[in-house]
């Protein structure tokens, strides 16, 4: 039986949860997710999951932030006056919006609001929190 390597694309259904069970996301209202292992596509936690499965086996994993989405970085934990705040922009807490510099996007969330400030976070929604995932390899083309 053929197993998921390097450079093949695969289609896998997929649950994640959080350490408290908590699911935050699923292939199943949308199927299969595919990608082809071993271009970056995937956080290396999941990539590393996938390789080595074979067809229509069903896994569950564990993955800490190093091999998710990293650690919180604190320096990415901004506050700002509102009044450098673009004219218009009105910011909700738990927003997601993206700022674009230089043909680079960042995306942040709204974190806190005062009076005055607005906290706005740059780290990814994932980053800092132990992922787990059930994965489902339900298709192989050898690459």
């Amino acid at each position: 039986m053929a197993q998921a390597k390097s450079g093949d694309t695969v289609s896998v259904q997929y649950e994640g949860k959080f350490e408290d069970g908590t699911v935050f996301d699923s292939s199943k209202d949308q199927g299969p997710l595919q990608f082809t292992l071993g271009q970056g596509m995937m956080i290396p936690g999941f990539e590393e999951a996938v390789k080595g499965m074979n067809l229509g086996d069903i896994k569950t994993v564990t993955i800490t932030p190093e091999k998710g989405y990293g650690p919180h970085q604190k320096e990415l934990v901004v506050e700002i006056a509102k009044e450098q705040l673009p004219p218009g922009l009105d910011p909700e807490p738990g927003q997601r919006l993206q700022f674009s510099k230089d043909n680079h996007n960042i995306e942040f969330s709204v974190v806190e609001l005062t009076d005055s400030t607005v906290i706005f976070d740059a780290n990814h929604p994932l980053a800092g929190k132990t992922l787990t995932f059930e994965i489902e390899l339900v298709e192989i083309k050898q690459g």
